[in-house]
């Protein structure tokens, strides 16, 4: 029968598998392992759920929140916008601006949402450059994953370190004793896709092609497979529409037609206006409805509902593209909706807008509603422009890909934004000087967020990726099992045993390799949670100073560049970019290896051993 120690290395070994396969939910294998270790009886209830109040969560959990002020604000779209003004047309001036953007806005908010934001952005320099997507995207999230080594909030790995030093009796890591490490990397990252970008970034992909100009609504409805445009149709006296509400009367459902908004006469003032086609939005005789369909399925739903046909006048069109837009947005690796389709996940009720069409790959769904969505899926949004901003404003669910050329004539507000940054710069500061605990400072920076009005507790709520939070909670319990059967003094003992005599130095790079190694498969969060203890306790059997062995697992779990899979922020660019397995091969192994020659010489100076 197996010992409790040789059960977690069994256990660890089924959650690296599963993490690998990506088929399982990080977070649930996270649960999973975490009740294995209950039942097992390794943990006590106590210990199982320490993870959930552990001030790393709680921090991880903050910072959330801060990117999503960032994002809300229009902070980094702004910066994007700026990179589109200055670049120009220049490749290398728009590499050096997109890395350093990426890389510094990912060093103090969620570098996952700083991809989300920046796709979009990169998509339009592309179409406006004629570069391909594909010669940006990867030098933007690998600049995303080396913001890792820059400050102490930029990824959760960093505070696992942190947290686990401080645990061990030593000082916890400052807010940028290490930057010096991630800014070099970050600059010969540039450097490197300046010079070798040619050789290794795809540049005849299809689908990382950008198209020369912006599209239109009807642009997008094309590519989605419909030849249709905006139709506007009348309620007349007999039609058995009138007085019934849009669910009533099943329009889609019939004819498959898509009421997108109503335009109707105020009876008060005379004025008009479009309103949203919610569900439960009542039809009156004189609306005339907005619709998008094939012009066969508009003639047959006007003919049987007895409609009259009304011409989309400039006016009325003009309304309407001030009103209603259209968006195409991909799933996000995380999003709760995998797995669902349209109709089970009630997409129109539960965002109040419209799935036009769906494509997977170079393919258009047929009869997708019924179809369950999958990673990388691309669904056409249709509906009122503030309904689709809200959605654009959730990254942990759907990604933006492409605006049509109509919204350029809205200006969202973003009257937040200096307060902010403001908010942001006070975090930073309060950090560095370390006069309160770190996690009494990001509490804080989130009270003032609310208190501002730069987003409400629910936005705030909403915004925290609670997969994230289930991982890492439910990881660190395996830490502490490895910890209490004596696995991490069996790991130590053996590497100590064959290559402790060798020097510190040759351990830091065995540690880097482990660590980073690890991380394409498994997520860098949960490598962090087991290799870090691993690192202090070599280094107490070394009798040298923990943190150049910690540091060299800090660099390591943001070093895995080179699989597609190894964290959110490289996947999200696999299809916008039109990338392969073998394209992250070719660039990342390099990229690794430079990674560690900057660490190995820096390290030791920075943190002696």
């Amino acid at each position: 029968m197996l010992g409790d120690k040789e059960f977690v290395f069994g256990l660890i070994a089924v959650v690296c598998l599963l993490f690998a396969s990506n088929r399982v939910r990080l977070d649930v294998v996270a649960w999973l392992a975490l009740l294995a270790l209950l039942l097992r009886g390794i943990l006590t209830v106590e210990e199982s759920l320490a993870g959930f109040g552990n001030s790393v969560v709680i921090l991880v959990a903050g910072l959330l929140v801060i990117g999503e002020t960032l994002q809300r604000t229009g902070v980094a779209q702004g910066i994007g916008s700026w990179i589109l003004r200055v670049g120009g047309d220049s490749q290398a001036r728009l590499i050096v601006l997109i890395m350093l953007a990426a890389g510094l806005l990912s060093s103090v908010m969620s570098s996952t949402a700083v991809v989300a934001i920046f796709i979009p952005i990169l998509l339009k320099i592309a179409s406006k450059t004629q570069l391909t997507a594909a010669q940006l995207m990867m030098p933007m999230s690998f600049a995303a994953m080396i913001s890792g080594m820059i400050s102490l909030i930029a990824t959760p790995p960093n505070l696992v370190i942190s947290s686990e030093l401080e645990a061990s009796g030593h000082q916890p890591l400052g807010f940028f004793s290490f930057t010096l490490i991630g800014i070099t990397v970050l600059a010969i990252a540039i450097v490197y896709f300046l010079l070798l970008g040619k050789f290794f970034l795809p540049h005849n992909h299809e689908n990382a092609k950008a198209s020369l100009e912006r599209k239109s609504i009807g642009d997008l409805s094309a590519k989605f497979g419909f030849s249709s445009n905006v139709y506007s149709l009348s309620i007349s006296g007999s039609s058995s529409l009138k007085d019934q509400t849009i669910a009533e009367a099943g329009i889609y459902d019939r004819y498959r037609v898509r009421i997108i908004g109503v335009h109707r006469k105020h009876t008060r003032n005379g004025s008009f206006e479009i309103i949203n086609a919610e569900p439960e939005v009542k039809l009156v005789l004189g609306d005339v409805l907005i619709c998008i369909a094939r012009p066969m399925q508009i003639a047959d739903f006007e003919a049987k509902e007895k409609l009259a046909h009304h011409p989309l006048t400039e006016d009325r069109a003009e309304k309407v593209s001030q009103q209603i837009g259209a968006a195409v947005m991909m799933m996000h690796p995380e999003s709760r909706h995998l797995g669902k389709s349209v109709r089970n996940m009630e997409f129109r009720s539960k965002y109040g807008v419209h799935v036009q069409g769906i494509r997977r790959g170079k393919k258009v769904l047929d009869n997708f509603v019924d179809t369950e969505l999958v990673l990388a899926d691309m669904l056409l949004i249709v509906g009122d422009w503030d309904r689709i901003e809200s959605l654009i404003k959730r990254p942990d669910d759907f990604i933006l890909l492409e605006l049509p050329r109509e919204y350029d004539d809205l200006a969202p507000a973003r009257s937040k934004a200096t307060t902010s940054i403001l908010i942001l710069s006070s975090m930073v500061l309060l950090s560095v000087l370390n006069v309160i605990p770190l996690v009494a400072v990001v509490i804080l920076a989130v009270l003032a967020a609310v208190f501002t009005r730069c987003l409400t507790m629910e936005q705030a709520y909403r915004s925290i990726h609670w997969s994230t939070i289930v991982l890492l909670a439910g990881m660190l319990p395996l830490a502490k099992a490895l910890e209490k059967t004596g696995g991490i003094n069996l790991i130590v003992d053996s590497l100590t045993a064959g290559i402790g005599s060798s020097g510190p130095l040759v351990m830091m790079t065995l540690l880097f390799v482990l660590t980073a190694s690890l991380s394409l498969f498994l997520s860098n969060t949960a490598t962090a949670v087991l290799m870090s203890p691993v690192a202090i306790q070599i280094a107490e059997q070394l009798e040298v100073s923990p943190y150049p062995l910690a540091m060299m697992v800090l660099i390591g779990a943001s070093a895995a560049y080179a699989s597609p899979v190894s964290s959110p922020v490289v996947t999200l660019v696999v299809e916008p970019g039109g990338y392969r397995f073998t394209d992250f091969l070719k660039a990342g192994l390099p990229l690794m290896l430079i990674t560690y020659l900057v660490a190995i010489f820096l390290v030791p100076l920075l943190f002696p051993l």
